[in-house]
């Protein structure tokens, strides 16, 4: 009871901020404490108000942090908020007004367990960049390594705990109120949206997510990802070597420095696809301040404290769908669907064929360089909503990402399409992975997989069968099921083996 008045109080501060910007549309919709939002449509609007999500964006600046975060995060979702709305909150601009130099310097030395003169030779006291939930100093090691360090804002931890608190006690009451809501998973969306920020506030996290993608980026000079100083590095301080160049999205600039804005693109577009295909770990916060283009039009990537992962049988998944759409065979792309599990079993086939069909007449025939991969998800995402298909995260997220790298894409050179120019690698990459090669080597992979539990398995069929053949006979229900259990075990094995040599007939024959 004494949680649910402390919820019921700062809903009344947030519809109260929200009213006064003409945003309280969302907890309408939700109907989510009717009265509360009655009375906070009566705080006198502000001047000069926009759209429904820059209304909506400017209320959360004001509420703080949490919400800016939290809106940056449903700005993936426009199956939520509709797709006006969460275009609008993409362009939320995460900025909040520095914590002071000092402050910093007892931040980094006490983490670090060093003064700050051990470790630097020079820590500007004025940050570079002041987030929700960090800001970035320039610094120069002893060494004499020029790098950037980025440091946690105090008490940002207590701050989103008391906040996320809010915002699951609103989920569990939409759920509650629109039944029609559960298959949004809105409590499940605050949960991802916790363990995301959760990661995000430990900087050895984006350290490790730094490390990886510079790792799986190694092999393009062009793209870079700088190094990170794990000796300057813990929970709270983020120590980088510092990355200085042009914002990617600087065309006359770049141009004046003599860089080539397709050749830019080209290598943006090469390491996007890779590391969403290839590597099925990618960088989800493409805006033009996180890819810098320096003096040798080299890209750089920094901040990486929102990364995105797909596992193989979904990037899988996700190019045979999208192959689908673009060769006008969309009895694949809804088999794809059924396959991946996306959509209900019971649902029927053929009207979902029909669906999708609905969105690829209008792109099929286009050149490539004319479709949006970005806007054809979000349409497929719209539609598959009558079909109950139930919400990926991890889709979606991927989603706001292609829409954030098309966007850049435009602004960069209106004349060009990121695909367009990674079409070499999609080809090669489609080969590899999608024909009948690859389903062999998937097939060859499965059956080694069998072959390494085949012992394991003899071994308890085995004792079942000399239990048996002794006369020992279990006598109670969780015994004999186990034997049961034992004597399957056998057959399977038996099985898993004579498939396991069939398919590696089969490859010795082929090679």
């Amino acid at each position: 009871m004494r949680r649910t008045v402390k919820n019921v109080w700062r809903l009344v501060r947030v519809t109260w901020i929200l009213g006064r910007y003409d945003a309280l549309f969302l907890l309408k919709d939700a109907k989510i404490a009717p009265s509360v939002t009655w009375i906070a449509g009566l705080a006198p609007r502000r001047r000069g108000l926009g759209r429904k999500g820059e209304r909506l964006a400017a209320a959360l600046q004001v509420l703080g942090p949490s919400f800016i975060k939290f809106g940056q995060a449903l700005s993936t979702r426009p199956d939520l908020i509709g797709e006006e709305v969460a275009g609008e909150l993409s362009e939320l601009q995460d900025r909040l007004p520095p914590f002071s130099g000092k402050a910093a310097r007892r931040i980094v030395e006490r983490e670090l367990n060093q003064p700050l003169d051990a470790l630097f030779t020079e820590f500007d006291i004025e940050p570079v960049a002041a987030a929700s939930i960090a800001q970035v100093h320039l610094a120069r090691t002893i060494e004499g390594d020029a790098v950037a360090v980025k440091i946690l804002r105090p008490g940002i931890e207590d701050a989103f705990a008391r906040d996320l608190e809010l915002f699951y006690w609103l989920a569990a009451l939409s759920e509650r109120a629109l039944p029609s809501w559960r298959r949004l998973k809105p409590v499940e969306v605050i949960r991802t949206f916790a363990e995301s920020v959760a990661m995000e506030m430990d900087l050895r996290i984006e350290a490790a997510a730094a490390s990886e993608i510079r790792e799986n980026c190694d092999d393009d000079p062009m793209y870079c990802v700088p190094k990170v100083d794990w000796q300057r590095t813990s929970q709270r301080v983020l120590t980088l070597e510092r990355v200085e160049g042009q914002s990617i999205d600087e065309r006359e600039k770049l141009e004046e420095a003599g860089h080539d804005p397709r050749e830019i693109l080209r290598i943006t577009a090469g390491a996007f696809f890779r590391q969403v295909f290839r590597d099925g770990f990618f960088h989800a916060d493409l805006h033009a301040g996180n890819l810098l283009v320096d003096t040798q039009g080299r890209v750089n990537a920094v901040d990486f404290g929102i990364m995105g992962r797909l596992d193989r049988d979904t990037r899988r998944y996700l190019a045979e769908m999208l192959l689908g759409f673009l060769l006008g065979n969309y009895e694949r792309v809804a088999e794809v669907h059924f396959e991946a599990g996306y959509v209900p079993r019971h649902k029927s086939k053929a009207a979902f064929t029909q669906a999708i069909r609905s969105i690829g007449e209008p792109i099929l025939g286009k050149p490539l360089h004319e479709i949006s991969l970005g806007q054809l998800l979000g349409h497929l995402f719209k539609v598959t909503k009558t079909f109950e298909m139930e919400t990926q995260p991890q889709l979606l997220l991927l989603q706001k990402t292609l829409l954030m790298a098309e966007g850049l894409c435009r602004r960069l050179n209106p004349d060009e399409n990121m695909w367009a120019l990674a079409q070499p690698q999609i080809e090669r990459w489609a080969r590899e992975n999608l024909g009948p090669e690859a389903r062999l080597r998937d097939a060859a992979a499965e059956s080694l997989a069998a072959l390494r539990r085949v012992p394991r398995m003899l071994e308890r069929a085995e004792s079942a069968l000399e239990n048996f053949e002794n006369g020992v006979i279990p006598n109670t229900g969780a015994q004999q099921g186990a034997w049961r259990m034992g004597r399957l075990d056998g057959v399977h094995a038996a099985l898993g083996l004579i498939a396991a040599l069939l398919a590696a007939l089969l490859i010795l024959q082929l090679t």
